[in-house]
């Protein structure tokens, strides 16, 4: 099973996508979040992604697919996930519209690849059609 790790420099934010993605998922999906510092401000914490990371190894996540929000998250999440042994791979899609296509196709069985390719996809979607 396929786990999404929500990484952003805001803990409310990573929460917020969390809360969304679990609703679309029906919570077939397991899903983890990180945000923030360590002292709870703006920022990243390689600490905090890995301890998510480890929670969706304990839930049962077989393959992680790591969707950040800004570039620098990044770095702290590949220090984060060198640490976890599970096949993983960091997504470049949109955070919120990618976890969205994420969780769709994590929920009927896809594998990582086709995952992250959707995901990733989702930056081409158009809100409002001309």
């Amino acid at each position: 099973m396929v786990g999404l790790l929500i990484v952003s420099h805001s803990a409310k934010i990573a929460e917020g996508v969390r809360d969304l993605v679990e609703q679309v998922s029906q919570g077939r999906v397991p899903v983890g979040a990180a945000g923030g510092a360590s002292d709870g401000s703006l920022g990243t914490s390689a600490d905090l992604i890995l301890a998510a990371a480890r929670s969706l190894v304990s839930a049962g996540a077989d393959e992680i697919l790591v969707l950040v929000d800004l570039g620098s998250t990044v770095m702290s999440a590949e220090m984060a996930m060198e640490q976890i042994e599970r096949p993983y791979r960091l997504s470049n899609a949109p955070l919120v519209e990618g976890a969205v296509v994420a969780a769709v196709e994590a929920s009927i069985g896809k594998d990582l690849a086709a995952i992250a390719t959707a995901a990733e996809g989702a930056s081409a979607l158009r809100k409002i059609q001309p």
